[in-house]
């Protein structure tokens, strides 16, 4: 059988990252900047005010903290001024936060220190030069390089690029992934079900896992067990999408419609493989055209943990993350288990960080959904090792 790591490998050779885009700071959200940003303005980008209140000249209120000193007041200067004019001596402007600072200003004197004059003012305390004001440049000098290639785009990211002036961020972009999940028995979630069905879940799972690790879900859809009507799905979106996710269909039995579809012995540019992992033993990958297609097996655990070990890492190495694994950390295990031999096992956990400790959650077989639902963790355990006892060091994957 093929080992974890290597299959890995070959699904991140499957997906190389796109050509990179200039996307609107909006659309940039969470992606990856796939060039340096250098600002194109200072910020601030002239002198200003940091306080509401009165500027003035540092000389003209020296002596204010012992005796107020009053001042006409000869100019109203809100935010938003666009001609900045010239502070006389012995004269104050009333000036707003974020105002520009006037010609011969050296300081602001806070509106709380003064009796808020509108034609006159009278100072209660003295300022100093330089005192409330924000200098242009003093946060980011024109022409700097303020954000780095491989840096993800947060908001305070997109916050920075809008107050340098840029309205788009060249970043990787998403890549656009067609789920399928097949089977006869499989109903859409709020119809009634007929003896024999079940409802659909492995789909809406997979596009919600696909969302989560950035990338966009093109389409969604649920075949039966028919080789045409998988080919015409196939044949509607493979050339607009980057890559493809299928769910069942994969196993040795009668009905195996994906295997069907490519041809059992993998012939047809799909290869498939045992790996040596539990649960999602049976795999598939290769190329339907130009657009790369991932064959997951079809009990729901397996399907989830096969886009976790494989997928995920490959859609966000392909959007230019640097660190595309899930968080990895060491927790002790509360009680002993056993691991089937020759197979890496993921088994759902609950890690409490409180005490570094970490517990299985449910058994380990492949259908028991719920489990998955409420666990954080999924414990590593290597393919050599059979059985842990309680008190051992284990390998986690943090779920978030």
């Amino acid at each position: 059988m093929r080992s974890v790591e290597e299959h890995q490998r070959i699904v991140a050779e499957h997906l190389p990252g796109g050509a990179p885009v200039a996307l609107p700071l909006a659309e940039a959200e969470h992606l990856v900047l796939a060039t340096d940003l250098v600002a194109k303005v200072a910020l601030p980008v002239f002198d200003n005010s940091a306080m509401d209140g009165y500027a003035v000249r540092a000389v003209d209120v020296a002596g204010a903290d012992e005796a107020p000193v009053t001042l006409p007041v000869t100019e109203d200067i809100p935010a938003g001024r666009t001609d900045i004019p010239t502070l006389a001596p012995h004269t104050a402007h009333r000036i707003m936060t974020g105002a520009p600072v006037p010609v011969g200003a050296t300081g602001i004197v806070p509106v709380e220190r003064t009796d808020g004059g509108v034609d006159n003012v009278q100072i209660r305390a003295a300022t100093s030069e330089g005192r409330h004001i924000r200098r242009a440049g003093e946060d980011v000098p024109a022409g700097e390089t303020v954000l780095r290639t491989g840096q993800r785009v947060t908001p305070p990211v997109v916050g920075l690029a809008a107050a340098l002036g840029h309205d788009r961020l060249t970043v990787w972009p998403r890549p656009r992934v067609l789920v399928i999940s097949t089977g006869t028995e499989l109903v859409r979630p709020g119809t009634a079900l007929a003896p024999g069905q079940i409802y659909e879940s492995n789909a809406v799972m997979l596009a919600a896992a696909v969302r989560d690790a950035g990338a966009e879900v093109l389409a969604l859809a649920t075949v039966s067990d028919d080789v045409d009507e998988f080919a015409a799905v196939l044949d509607r979106y493979a050339g607009d999408t980057d890559l493809i996710v299928t769910s069942g269909g994969v196993s040795a039995g009668a009905y195996e419609v994906v295997k069907d579809a490519f041809g059992r012995d993998g012939g047809q540019g799909v290869q498939f493989v045992k790996v040596a992992m539990h649960p999602g033993m049976p795999q598939g990958i290769g190329r339907v055209g130009d657009t790369t297609i991932v064959t997951l097996p079809g009990n729901p655990v397996s399907a989830m943990v096969s886009f976790e070990v494989y997928i995920r890492p490959a859609l966000r190495a392909a959007m230019g993350f640097t660190h595309p694994q899930r968080p990895r950390r060491q927790a002790i295990l509360t009680e002993a288990l056993s691991s089937p031999p020759g197979k890496r096992q993921f088994r759902r956990g609950i890690f409490d960080a409180d005490t570094g400790t970490v517990i299985t959650w449910g058994p380990p077989a492949s259908h028991h959904l719920r489990y998955m639902a409420s666990a954080n963790c999924l414990l590593d355990i290597p393919a050599e090792v059979t059985d842990l006892a309680a008190g051992a060091a284990v390998q986690l994957w943090d779920l978030g």
